[in-house]
């Protein structure tokens, strides 16, 4: 499911996880078995850049996230 901002990122994960359990990399499943990926569409953008470096350090930061953080994805793709 891609969201537009961390506060829709959130949201959906809180009332998914409800019940459920989170997994690698934005995964988590609900209460029902059913599984999500919550991602925010800033994830792909970031994931396309042509610069191979910048895309790969937000790859990696992505692996070792659970919920998905924009802040965190910005930071890796400024290489901070």
């Amino acid at each position: 499911m891609n969201c537009e901002s961390q506060d829709e990122v959130d949201h959906l994960w809180d009332k998914l996880c409800d019940g459920g359990e989170p997994e690698e990399c934005g995964w988590l499943r609900d209460k029902y078995g059913l599984s999500w990926q919550i991602i925010p569409a800033l994830l792909g953008e970031l994931l396309q850049d042509p610069d191979a470096e910048k895309a790969g350090r937000v790859m990696q930061a992505m692996l070792r996230m659970t919920k998905i953080d924009v802040h965190l994805l910005r930071q890796a793709h400024a290489g901070q």
